[in-house]
């Protein structure tokens, strides 16, 4: 699967894509349903918007890698690194639907939810294929335990664009990619912070 392009190209692209974990407590694949694009230098909603930090330092490339990081201090999100080594930009894996390992899936997330609502949201998404920070890093084109698939391309007319979720600034630029009437997209939430990004 070719990731050196910009996130936002990238993106819409995974739609269809397999993230597959396997541990040694059984495998766990979801189909990617939803998918978010941050570009870096250039988007201030970025991690690496302000530069390279040891934080945000798997963004900077090579693509194919999974930049893993802590949301609110609550759960884990899992990005697909994308465009030029060297360059910031990657994909936030929002949403799936639990194709392989559904009972270990719901075992790890361990609060009834079920069917649509396993891999919903990129916090449940992480929980129901067990990524943590150790996998941060990982090359999930070449690797043997975290694997990217090519899966059945959507039909283009099911897939929509919108404002991302949750974001505080440039909430508003169209870098979020979903199946239109798939249950397990999340739903969406404007952030109480939420600005417009100004171009200076």
């Amino acid at each position: 699967m070719n990731l050196t392009d910009l996130a936002e190209e990238v993106a819409p692209r995974l739609l269809g894509a397999t993230l597959t974990h396997e541990t040694a407590e059984g495998t766990v694949s979801i189909a990617i349903t939803e998918t978010e694009a941050y570009s870096g230098a250039a988007d201030p909603a970025s991690h690496a918007y302000r530069g390279k930090t040891e934080r945000n330092a798997v963004m900077f490339g090579p693509a194919g890698h999974l930049y893993v990081y802590r949301s609110h201090g609550l759960h884990w999100c899992a990005n697909i690194v994308t465009g030029t080594d060297g360059i910031a930009s990657a994909v936030l894996i929002r949403a799936g639907r639990v194709v392989e390992g559904e009972e270990l899936a719901r075992e790890r997330r361990g609060d009834r939810a079920d069917g649509p609502r396993l891999a919903r949201g990129p916090g449940n998404l992480c929980r129901a294929l067990g990524i943590t920070a150790e996998q941060n890093g990982v090359d999930v084109l070449t690797g043997t335990r975290v694997k990217l698939s090519e899966g059945r391309p959507p039909d283009p007319a099911h897939v929509r664009s919108g404002p991302r979720v949750g974001v505080s600034r440039a909430h508003d630029w169209q870098h979020r990619f979903y199946l239109v009437n798939d249950p397990t997209v999340s739903a969406y939430r404007l952030s109480p912070r939420a600005r417009p990004h100004k171009e200076t």
